[in-house]
């Protein structure tokens, strides 16, 4: 269908808006995800389950694919839209509710491609940081991201609009015991690798030549200290004296970087 046709076809749908402000969770086992990135690439994932697109006419145009014929959508002003989404929330025109994806299972991720890493998340609670650690894992191939079911925020609009998109390509598994997980990488024979900034080695030091699980703790506390004896290695990013540590996403891309360019 072309663009004008799409427009004539939804044309006079809008009505009273429905639903309230959050952080992106509508309801029990749905989703509302905003901004064009984080939407667009909603649409295009066929594992998504897609219920009604709140939207400008810009925001439509805005989108690349092409919509299905009977999409259900809801044309509103920007002012309509705001009040769907977490204060401020820079929607670009689009709001879209949809069920959250599926579970996945650790041993399904380790049996695909153990020369891809794994990003271990102790309790990383900040969705804004979730959201671009999933960025930097999309961009740098990891296999998924591993986080425990508890003290890890759950999947929102708010997590959806930092990853830009990468919520939709890279798994999100989250286990009940991050350090059973961490037992079974090591099974499977992930080299189990703990950023701490106290560490003696730097990273490319302890960087093997065969699969890796990466963990990182939360800022401030950083890993428990279960979690970093469930690591085979402890090892630091060499920045320098002038700054103490680094927000956990730009670790994390820093060290997805050298995973992924190691010798």
């Amino acid at each position: 269908m072309a663009k004008g046709e799409r427009k004539r076809a939804m044309r006079g749908r809008a009505g009273r808006m429905q639903g309230g402000r959050g952080s992106g969770r509508a309801s029990t086992g749905q989703v509302r995800l905003w901004g064009r990135h984080a939407v667009e690439a909603a649409l295009m994932n066929p594992a998504r389950s897609h219920r009604k697109l709140w939207a400008t006419r810009e925001g439509i145009d805005s989108l690349n694919g092409e919509l299905p014929p009977d999409f259900p959508v809801e044309y509103a002003d920007g002012a309509d839209l705001a009040r769907l989404v977490a204060r401020d929330a820079p929607h670009q025109g689009l709001v879209l509710e949809c069920a959250a994806l599926e579970d996945v299972f650790l041993d399904e991720i380790m049996d695909s491609d153990p020369a891809r890493p794994l990003v271990v998340l102790d309790q990383v609670t900040d969705p804004h940081n979730v959201g671009a650690i999933l960025r930097s894992a999309a961009a740098f191939n990891a296999a998924a991201i591993v986080t425990q079911d508890r003290h890890a925020p759950p999947e929102s609009g708010v997590v959806a609009k930092s990853a830009s998109g990468a919520l939709e390509v890279v798994p999100w598994v989250r286990v009940v015991n991050l350090a059973r997980a961490l037992e079974e990488m090591a099974e499977a024979g992930y080299w189990r690798i703990g950023l701490a900034g106290e560490a003696q080695a730097t990273l490319a030091e302890a960087l093997p030549a065969g699969p890796v699980a990466l963990v990182l703790g939360a800022e401030g506390e950083g890993m428990r200290h279960n979690i970093a004896g469930h690591c085979d290695a402890l090892a630091r990013l060499p920045i320098s004296e002038n700054m103490e540590s680094l927000n956990v996403s730009n670790a994390a891309a820093i060290a997805l970087y050298a995973i992924a360019t190691r010798g």
